[in-house]
């Protein structure tokens, strides 16, 4: 057995010559970032971006069930019913393999001088009451600075309960018992 030097194969580009003129590198790059950055935002009348949830356009891997084969995700009733539930507010984050929705801070049109945040947690592939975990975070506006207050005693038992009647009436559409 004879060993040989090795030797690359012949390039397309004669030697010492890229493929590509440096000058085209920068070029390339800007047009494949602009490409990136898809539509700009659309502004109301006074000046301020619209809020765009897509998240409730998707429905990225909620698809829940008892399939023992699956075993990421969570219920896809109950991710629906939170997501339904909760859209009158905007999403700070929302993962339907991890099953939790962060939404922003909002502030009802009826007061000014408060905001809540809501934390919902779906923690099981089983569409019951203890699958659902809402947290509710209420702040006041008091001279000149946002304070954490206390929510009323059954904001969050009134939101669970919206989430899980809104999952059965989910299920019930879909034919599912």
């Amino acid at each position: 057995m004879t060993l040989r030097p090795f030797q690359p194969a012949p390039s397309a580009a004669p030697p010492g010559r890229a493929l590509l003129p440096r000058a085209a590198l920068p070029a390339l790059l800007a047009a494949s970032l602009l490409a990136a950055c898809g539509s700009a935002p659309q502004h109301d009348k006074s000046g301020l971006a619209v809020p765009q949830n897509r998240l409730l356009k998707e429905d990225r891997g909620a698809n829940g069930g008892s399939t023992p084969l699956e075993s990421n995700g969570v219920n896809a009733f109950l991710w629906r019913g939170a997501l339904d539930t909760l859209s009158f507010m905007p999403f700070a984050s929302a993962d339907a393999v991890a099953g939790v929705i962060l939404t922003d801070w909002y502030t009802p049109p009826a007061t000014k001088d408060e905001r809540f945040k809501i934390t919902c947690f779906v923690l099981s592939r089983s569409l019951r009451s203890d699958a659902v975990r809402v947290s509710v975070f209420r702040q006041a506006y008091e001279e000149g600075q946002w304070v954490d207050t206390p929510v009323a005693a059954n904001t969050v038992s009134d939101i669970t309960a919206r989430i899980l009647t809104r999952a059965r009436q989910l299920r019930t559409d879909s034919g599912q018992h």
